[in-house]
């Protein structure tokens, strides 16, 4: 059995250090895909916003807003220029006021693994950051990506300077960044992007002095597939114990994406459902062993959008969002589903949103499963709902169950 943590531990100094909202009624709306640069996007989503708070999305994850050399974002350079290819700095502002004004907050994509040039360093590379605000030299990026500072903590993201977290003066520009999203710009939330390529204790510092309301890394690790046709292992308690040992790096104040469960759950969808119980009774993923600190979801921008690395399977979305919605954990909600695939498939997400927040369903619900085979998935959480995904045929036996929302493979019922 893996190692399996209590929330209590962490509570007294989450609340403390900010990190994790304690209540646990979160969900998370995914605002963008990999095409968004190219739509006026900081314009397009404040029309957006008065839907998303009355969906009852709590937190919208914006992608980053900071200059950099390709157009998604994910290549800064100049970390205090927020003109981007999403809109100008003042387009910006704009949806944030707007976003506030509707009490929905604002997450902010935090690339803090590398950060590119704008002058070469002794090398040939571009290393150095002359002329721009945190104007660092050479010693700010590690050996392993060409640069004079210590080896890194974490994996190497390759082609570009990766920043040295051990250096003492760039964690202090970092946590001044931070503090001025959040102050100045009006941030509330962080995700942290590509947490591998640095130590979790580095995140730990920079929630406890930038004090995010809610805080959550992309800890992508491979699941487990065996030769040789490389179907998923069954259990895949070794890759959510290494999410879990991030999370608890961080101290417990930064949630994770529950790859697991998403890994687990595509291939759930397509007549393999008994994946969905571990051999302990439990959720196989995140979601089963932490679920507070668990980010449930079935698609980004990297795993499916234009992208496709690791997509769900388009034919079984509802189920998905009939599982991470009425789950424990913290479900979030991906752009395309909400708003690129009709209005029914938006309708119907927003119904089971609205029953998961009228039956009090939360990040620490308890779940009993009743079936998980084939072709049947079912569980009641809290004892206040019911739900079964698949293709079997199966409704609760007491009469005090009442359905409360049905679809494509899925169906939920509350008392």
């Amino acid at each position: 059995m893996g190692q399996m943590v209590s929330d209590d531990k962490f509570e007294e100094q989450a609340a403390r250090d900010g990190g994790i909202i304690k209540n646990g009624r979160e969900i998370l709306f995914q605002a963008f895909n990999w095409e968004s640069n190219k739509h006026n996007w900081w314009n397009k989503l404040e029309e957006k916003v008065a839907d998303l708070a009355e969906s009852g999305f709590t937190s919208a994850w914006l992608p980053p807003p900071t200059q950099s050399l390709s157009r998604e974002g994910y290549l800064p350079q100049n970390l205090y220029c927020l003109d981007s290819c999403y809109g100008s700095l003042s387009e910006l502002k704009s949806l944030l006021h707007k976003m506030n004004e509707h009490n929905l907050r604002a997450m902010a994509d935090v690339v803090i693994n590398h950060r590119i040039g704008t002058t070469q360093g002794s090398n040939g590379m571009y290393n150095r950051y002359d002329g721009i605000p945190i104007s660092w030299d050479e010693h700010a990026v590690t050996s392993c990506s060409g640069g004079k500072g210590n080896k890194s903590t974490g994996d190497n993201f390759d082609g570009v300077p990766n920043i040295d977290h051990t250096q003492t003066f760039v964690r202090k520009d970092i946590i001044e960044w931070l503090i001025w999203l959040r102050r100045s710009v009006g941030f509330q939330d962080f995700r942290f992007d590509f947490t591998k390529g640095y130590a979790a204790k580095f995140v730990k510092e920079y929630i406890e002095e930038s004090k995010p309301l809610f805080a959550v890394g992309e800890y992508w690790d491979s699941c487990e597939y065996s030769p040789p046709d490389y179907r998923l292992n069954y259990n895949q308690d070794n890759h959510r114990q290494r999410i879990i040992n991030w999370i608890d790096s961080t101290g417990g104040l930064c949630a994770a994406f529950d790859f697991t469960t998403k890994g687990i759950l595509q291939e759930a969808v397509k007549g393999e459902l008994w994946r969905l119980r571990d051999p302990g009774g439990k959720p196989p993923g995140v979601m089963g062993w932490w679920p507070s600190r668990s980010v449930t979801f079935i698609e980004n921008h990297d795993t499916g959008s234009t992208q496709g690395h690791w997509p769900f399977p388009s034919d079984h979305i509802m189920e998905g969002y009939a599982y991470i919605l009425t789950h424990p954990g913290i479900p979030a909600v991906f752009y395309d589903h909400f708003y690129d695939q009709g209005s029914s498939l938006h309708d119907e997400i927003a119904k089971l949103m609205q029953i998961r927040k009228c039956q009090d369903i939360h990040s620490r619900s308890s779940v009993k499963i009743l079936e998980a085979k084939s072709d049947l998935y079912s569980a009641i959480i809290d004892e206040k709902l019911c739900m079964k995904i698949g293709d079997g045929s199966w409704c609760p036996s007491e009469p005090e169950w009442r359905l409360a929302a049905s679809g494509d493979r899925y169906a939920v019922w509350h008392k």
